[in-house]
């Protein structure tokens, strides 16, 4: 073997997705010796073992589940290809992350009309925060994803989308926060290590020498600014989300700092966009969104 053919990268999926030689060889319609060797003659080339094998199934090695992430990126690009050179079309599965403030008050309208003009793509869509998306980003887990400021990712591409106005959420009996110090030690209510907005949050307490009494985790916005309501602490929140969720009147808000408050929502993705990012990218550039970075659009 003188280099990774697609031919080898599908047996080897094959072999995964089947959980052994024997059914990747029926699926394949090959004989098992045939898969057993195109599998060795990868481990040759690439110096490293794929599998382990636990009791009769094989398990991945971890050097088989980085394979494993860029086989199945491989292999959907040259399907694309075949497709969009056959049809002019994007075709099957298109892998998108997002913040869960972007997919629940952004996100409906563009995926909406994606869907109407790309019927043959299926858009799997996932949420966590910045950090993690960026991740699975660099690990071909996903395609593309919106993240927000400030993330350090300097092998991905960007494309600035949306601008965010984030506000400072108190109970309402709060009337007034004007510095870090006036929120004392209250409870600090965040998404986990890894949000970009909890560490804008936590710099500004951090520069007014301000720690939370304790900080509670939530894994939506919906039970965030629940908790917030009911009287257990604050919360740093995009305006956008207060507004879809019909929550403005619930909670006490507080403006913050420009350098804070002002925040730019990014699509991200690594390396040349697949032929369905690009229709993505194209539709983004095209809608017209008061809150739209024309500007730093039109700059990329």
């Amino acid at each position: 073997m003188r280099t990774i053919d697609l031919e080898s990268l599908a047996i080897f999926r094959a072999v995964v997705e089947e959980g052994g030689v024997v059914r990747a060889a029926e699926k394949l319609h090959r004989v098992p010796s045939n898969v057993t060797t195109r599998i060795r003659q990868l481990e040759a080339f690439l110096g490293v073992r794929l599998f382990r094998r636990e009791g009769r199934t094989l398990a991945l090695s971890a050097e088989g589940q980085t394979l494993l992430n860029y086989a199945v990126r491989l292999l959907r690009l040259a399907d694309e290809a075949v497709n969009d050179l056959r049809t002019g079309k994007p075709q099957g599965l298109f892998r998108l992350g997002s913040l869960e403030s972007t997919a629940g008050s952004r996100l409906a309208p563009i995926l909406s009309r994606y869907h109407a003009e790309h019927p043959g793509v299926v858009v799997e869509l996932v949420t966590g925060t910045t950090g993690a998306l960026v991740q699975r980003i660099m690990n071909f887990e996903i395609d593309a994803a919106f993240v927000s400021e400030p993330f350090t990712a300097p092998a991905l591409e960007t494309l600035p989308v949306f601008r965010e106005e984030l506000v400072l959420i108190t109970p309402k009996e709060v009337l007034q926060v004007r510095t870090a110090k006036d929120l004392g030690r209250s409870t600090m209510i965040a998404f986990a290590h890894g949000c970009s907005y909890r560490k804008r949050l936590e710099d500004w307490l951090g520069s007014g020498n301000v720690m939370p009494g304790r900080t509670l985790e939530f894994a939506s916005y919906q039970g965030m600014i629940a908790c917030v309501a009911a009287g257990t602490g604050f919360a740093i929140v995009p305006q956008s989300v207060l507004q879809t969720l019909q929550a403005t009147e619930k909670v006490g808000q507080h403006s913050l700092p420009e350098r804070v408050a002002k925040n730019r929502t990014h699509l991200v993705w690594r390396g040349p966009p697949s032929v369905a990012l690009e229709r993505l990218i194209h539709l983004l550039q095209a809608q017209d969104i008061p809150d739209m970075e024309i500007e730093a659009l039109l700059e990329v």
